[in-house]
This record gives C-alpha cells, sequence and structure tokens, in this order.
C-alpha cells in the first residue's frame, strides 16, 4: 500500500511470515514501507499460493526487515505518545546520536509525498496490470478503448491501491489512470464519465494543485474519493485537515453509514482526517463517522455529486462490508448522464 510509503510498519501479531508472499496480491509495483519489524519471523510459509518468503521479498527490494524486538512493547509506547519519528542504525550505536538523527528525519506533516509513489505516465488496466500509454495521448477523448461501453474514469494517483482500480473496473468502470500533477484542463479535455481521488501517503495540505485541480472539477461530473482523496475533496470544498495523534490502522475500523444506520466495519490506514467542523454545510456532508471515536469517515455533497470516504472499500486486505461504493459511484454516473 503506497500509503505506508516513508514508514517503518511493526506488526502487533507475534509471528509473521506464516502466509509467505503472493504476487497476485501486491497493490503497487514496490515495497513502500520504510523497514519492517516484527517480534517472531517464520522462515518457512505454509500456503499453496506463495511464491517466496518474507525475507526473500524485503531482500530484493532492499527493505530492512528487523526480527526479535519487543513490538508489543513498541506499540504500547506508540499508543501512549502518538506516531513519531525514528531511526534504525547497524553502525551507529549511541542512543544520544541516534535520538539526535531521528529529530532531524523531515515529519510528515507539511511534506508531500505523493510525488514519490504517483506514476510516472498514464496506463489502463489490462490483464491485470498497468498498460501504460503515451503521455500526449491525453489530448481528447479518443483515447479511451471501450466508450460508451463502459463509464469512463479518470483516477488521479496519489498512490493507488491495485485493488482499487480492479473493483472500479467490475464496476463497469474503464479506468484511465494518470500522475497527480495532471491538469483540470488536461482531464476535462477527456471527457470523463467521472473522477476518482486515490489514497496515498502523508499529509493533504501541501498538496494544493491536486486541490486545485479538484475545486476545478467539482460540480461538472461525479467524483468520488477515498483516504487521501477524501481529505483532498474536503479542502476543495472548503474544510480543513489535521494530523491525529493516533492513525487509524487495521482491518476492523466499525464505521456507520448515517443513511441507512448500518455499521460497517472496514480497513483503514491513514495519520490524517478532514475536520468535521470546518466544512461549511457538515450537516449534509456528514454521511460516514467512526464509531470509536464519533470522527469523520465519509463526506457527499449531491449538488457538486461529489462523495468519498476515509476508510477502504477496496479490502485488500479486509472486510468487504463498503465495497458497494463502487457500484455507487456508477449509478451516480449513470444518473449524471440520463
Amino acid at each position: 500500500d503506497p500509503s505506508y510509503y516513508g514508514q517503518m510498519v511493526t506488526m502487533t501479531y507475534p509471528l509473521i511470515g506464516n502466509y509467505g508472499i503472493s504476487p497476485e496480491d501486491v497493490e503497487s509495483n514496490r515495497i513502500q514501507v520504510a523497514a519492517f519489524i516484527v517480534k517472531e519471523y517464520q522462515n518457512f510459509p505454509s500456503n499453496f499460493r506463495s511464491r517466496g518468503t518474507l525475507a526473500d521479498y524485503l531482500i530484493k527490494s532492499h527493505i530492512l526487515g528487523v526480527e526479535d524486538l519487543d513490538t508489543r512493547a513498541l506499540t504500547r509506547h506508540i499508543r501512549k505518545s502518538g506516531a513519531m519519528r525514528a531511526v534504525i542504525s547497524t553502525s551507529d550505536l549511541n542512543p544520544d546520536s541516534l535520538v539526535a538523527k531521528a529529530r532531524q528525519v523531515p515529519s510528515m506533516a507539511g511534506s508531500d509525498l505523493v510525488q514519490y509513489v504517483t506514476t510516472k505516465k498514464p496506463y489502463f488496466w489490462k490483464y491485470n496490470q498497468p498498460d501504460y500509454v503515451p503521455a500526449d495521448s491525453l489530448s481528447n477523448a479518443f483515447v479511451w478503448r471501450h466508450r460508451g461501453k463502459k463509464h469512463s474514469v479518470v483516477a488521479l494517483d496519489f498512490g493507488i491501491k491495485y485493488n482499487i482500480i480492479r473493483c472500479l473496473e467490475n464496476a463497469g468502470c474503464e479506468v484511465l489512470t494518470v500522475p497527480a500533477k495532471t491538469s483540470a484542463d488536461v482531464i476535462k479535455a477527456l471527457q470523463p464519465d467521472g473522477i476518482f481521488l486515490s489514497n496515498g501517503p502523508g499529509d493533504p495540505e501541501p498538496l494544493t494543485y491536486a486541490v486545485d485541480t479538484i475545486r476545478h472539477l467539482l460540480g461538472s461530473v461525479p467524483v468520488f474519493g477515498i483516504c487521501l482523496g477524501m481529505q483532498l475533496l474536503g479542502l476543495a470544498m472548503g474544510g480543513k485537515t489535521h494530523k491525529i495523534k493516533f492513525g487509524h490502522r487495521g482491518a476492523n475500523q466499525p464505521v456507520k453509514n448515517m443513511a441507512t444506520g448500518k455499521v460497517e466495519i472496514t480497513s483503514q490506514n491513514h495519520g490524517f482526517a478532514v475536520d468535521l467542523n470546518s466544512l461549511k454545510d457538515h450537516s449534509s456532508a456528514l454521511s460516514h463517522i467512526n464509531l470509536n471515536e464519533d470522527s469523520l469517515e465519509g463526506i457527499q455533497d449531491d449538488s457538486l455529486k461529489a462523495f468519498a470516504v476515509q476508510y477502504h472499500p477496496e479490502a485488500s486486505p479486509g472486510p468487504h462490508d463498503a465495497a458497494y461504493l463502487f457500484t455507487q459511484f456508477a449509478k451516480v454516473m449513470t444518473h449524471a448522464k440520463a
């Protein structure tokens, strides 16, 4: 998941590596974490889908893996103090020196991390992988291969997970994924039926180019956002975002759909959130809330044909309680074309 870019990830479950690595499960073109920390590593996976071990996967990508740390003690420390900057060293073993180096690590707040994970070239999705197209082909609507047969969707890539594209395709969409800095004029020239705003890493506020693009597109075609995409939509609608002390992580976050009253168990991975009170008409903007802390999990503005959620309805991994949102997006596009 590109949302993990630049972060060290620690697992609370004590034994990691049991499943091995399955190429079908990867969500981007490379490993995104800065380091992976476990209590105990299992070097002999038991899974018929496995094509290699976790250690080999990390080594091939030159990603540091650390074993035999008390990950539950580390988790308790993070739970008490919040997410923090860190450093791992095999050469400098002086604690004071390492603390000084950790303090010099740039904060996620105020940093544009999307530039490191967005695609460099536009692409369609073909045979379960990106099918790149020349950038100069984005001059008109003739770029679409299934125009009229499927919904033409432009996905702004802020760090998109592959399974999001699969879910959009399964909902009857043809998805053209474009770089994060693609302008509103270029997107409008493609005459899409809808715009998708992807997930991604870090702070949304430095992404002024994306907010400006979204603001120019709002109201012209339906817009659907996930995770960072929701935060950017919130900013484009005049709201504000903030860094939360404890990021929402894992696949068991309870979220209430305010329209239906149903509770969805969701997969989440974000450290920033939209401030509900900053939206001008927050009563109509509120669509989902987190039942653990009453934080904002979804916004919707029917007048702008725009909606977004803070969690991951595509799961991968996680529950599929919110998979209906992709069908909802398709229905909004169908209604907009009627």
